[in-house]
């Protein structure tokens, strides 16, 4: 299936039902009086949440969506049928944004959440809403107010612990396939990977987390060049960045410490709230280097690219170093979320 994770649409609400005009006439009721009952509320639309979706391919073809029109009212008091509302469900994660303003309408991060993005009209009041001891026989009734029209952005942000960054062919989709059930294309071509990839890494009972393999960042990614732009924006809910970095350079054209600073950058271009995410170094492709290469203090190598977090050296085709990495990341994920707990109780205080 193919992915999308940004999609134009258009709602419209339902108009509000006229008031009725109309006088009670029967057999031997001489004073029958106003009896025009009101219109039917329009329908609403909401978009809602849905964990069954993870991508917003069904937009790609319907792009306008209406909810139901209000029901005019009729004579002896009867009260016209609102109109249904409309629920549009999208996958968790979605943001809605309004196309003209580009307000931010509501984040969708949990299944279920909802939002109302058109109010549906008023009903319009039958003439007997506006009986009074002064005016016995009113012929005024209103009419429905109109449907709200609003042309909205849908953007997906997938919902990971764990972002993979790199250049393309630096072992993320190896990774991702060693340590988790999710199986990308793997192949040896920049550009394998061309939508993000979920995995679920299972470490037993209680212990698991989301990893996302996001495509390959090259220079310029910010600005649009390559895949990066488009994706970056996948990383943006993750709380840990792993930052995968071929030390093999099989390719003498690419250098480790400027693939390095490549990501950085574009990182920092994109997002400064996303360029201090905290960041892990990953040292891929072990298998590929010679015994004295594999010896060398990796500790000095990240020095060199004035690298102060944590460093970790793997072979995602192996699988060496995997295991280690993985539990040190669910390990630092509990102390992150224990973090977030005392702090909304503190704050709840």
């Amino acid at each position: 299936m193919k992915f999308i994770d940004e999609a134009f649409i258009t709602v419209h609400s339902g108009k509000g039902g006229d008031g009725c005009l109309s006088f009670r006439r029967e057999k031997f009721i001489e004073y029958g009086g106003p009896d025009g009952g009101d219109g039917g509320d329009g329908g609403n639309v909401f978009i809602v949440a849905s964990a069954r979706l993870n991508t917003l391919i069904d937009f790609r073809h319907k792009r306008s969506f209406k909810a139901g029109n209000g029901q005019p009212g009729a004579g002896r008091d009867r009260i016209g049928p609102s109109g249904d509302d409309l629920e549009i469900p999208v996958p968790v994660g979605t943001l809605v944004r309004d196309q003209e303003s580009g307000e931010l309408l509501g984040d969708l991060d949990r299944d279920g959440s909802r939002i109302l993005v058109a109010k549906g009209g008023f009903h319009g009041f039958g003439n007997a809403h506006f009986k009074s001891s002064t005016n016995r026989a009113p012929r005024r009734i209103t009419k429905g107010m109109p449907a709200e029209s609003r042309r909205l952005t849908l953007e997906l942000r997938l919902l990971a612990d764990v972002g993979l960054l790199g250049l393309p062919n630096a072992g993320k989709s190896t990774f991702i396939s060693r340590v988790s059930a999710a199986r990308p294309k793997v192949a040896d071509y920049p550009f394998t990977t061309l939508h993000p990839v979920l995995g679920v890494v299972s470490l037993g009972p209680d212990r698991s987390f989301v990893i996302a393999d996001i495509p390959g960042i090259i220079d310029g990614a910010a600005e649009g060049a390559g895949l990066g732009l488009q994706f970056l924006r996948h990383v943006e809910r993750t709380r840990i960045l792993l930052h995968v970095l071929d030390v093999s350079m099989t390719d003498p054209e690419r250098d480790a410490v400027k693939d390095f600073a490549t990501v950085g950058r574009e990182l920092r271009k994109h997002s400064r709230t996303l360029g201090s995410r905290e960041r892990w170094l990953v040292l891929n492709k072990l298998d590929l280097l010679s015994p004295e290469d594999r010896a060398q203090d990796w500790q000095k190598f990240a020095r060199k690219l004035r690298w102060k977090g944590p460093v970790y050296t793997i072979s995602g085709a192996t699988g060496e170093g995997c295991q280690a990495l993985v539990e040190a990341l669910e390990r630092r994920l509990r102390e992150i979320q224990e973090e977030a707990l005392e702090r909304a109780a503190g704050g709840a205080r």
